[in-house]
């Protein structure tokens, strides 16, 4: 079979809140990796995962990033959030 995989990573969070932070901080770890799609990032609850909560903004950037910064952000939409230093 040839194509893409995606993985599916089941961790469990006492609330949507929570979840959704631990969802972001797992994706910024991974965010080194060219293949992380951290805009498909996605919560639910365990009975219901058909009804997806988004983590982050899917909207594109100049250049075809994707804007780092939560779903509901309030803010322009950023490569990387405020704060947060490169390198």
């Amino acid at each position: 079979m040839t194509g893409r995989y995606v993985i599916h990573l089941p961790v469990a969070a006492a609330d949507l809140a929570r979840a959704k932070l631990l969802a972001r901080a797992a994706g910024r770890s991974l965010a080194f990796l060219a293949r992380a799609d951290l805009g498909g990032i996605t919560v639910s609850t365990e009975d219901d995962q058909g009804v997806r909560h988004w983590v982050f903004c899917d909207r594109r950037l100049d250049g075809g990033r994707r804007c780092a910064l939560r779903a509901d952000h309030d803010a322009p939409c950023a490569a990387r959030p405020a704060g947060r230093a490169r390198g």
